[in-house]
């Protein structure tokens, strides 16, 4: 695996939490996108939670399925939470107004990517999460020179936890 991946096992609920916590903590400043997958309930809205707490949210979190996507204020930034599950056709995603959400300032967390097709374009950083036995596999890699950065800065943190 090379620097710019990292694998995880989040044995349960709780790590979960935490990889989205410790994500949030070395978050580069700026706009950010994140593209998340996995089958259903594989800790996609979770992981997510964690990183929204760590930055200061206390009110709810939930996927924004119906919605497509709720907005945030948190920490000084503005974090805009994609759910992308019941788009039936990448073109719907025109309706949304993309360019005011992925304006180079906010950080975009998109569940279901890959039903955006070629309307999203490239993450920084992708995080593929897996079920594995009781708990879950998170599959972290970074796509561009901030996502880069970020993986080095999570395993720093890590290890240093560890």
């Amino acid at each position: 695996m090379s620097k710019s991946e990292r694998m995880l096992v989040l044995p349960d609920e709780a790590a979960t939490l935490a990889l989205g916590a410790a994500l949030a903590a070395v978050s580069p400043e700026g706009g950010l996108a994140v593209h998340l997958t996995g089958d259903l309930g594989a800790g996609k809205t979770t992981l997510v939670r964690g990183w929204l707490r760590e930055l200061g949210h206390s009110g709810a979190v939930k996927s924004p399925t119906y919605t497509l996507v709720e907005s945030y204020q948190v920490a000084g930034r503005r974090v805009h939470h994609f759910d992308l599950y019941r788009l039936t056709d990448p073109e719907e995603l025109e309706y949304l107004g993309l360019d005011g959400y992925f304006d180079g300032t906010a950080l975009c967390l998109v569940e279901w990517p890959e039903r955006g097709g070629g309307m999203l374009g490239s993450p920084d950083l992708s995080i593929r999460l897996t079920v594995a036995g009781e708990g879950r596999e998170a599959r972290l890699q970074g796509l561009s020179e901030a996502g880069r950065a970020w993986i080095a800065a999570l395993a720093n943190r890590l290890e240093m936890n560890d």
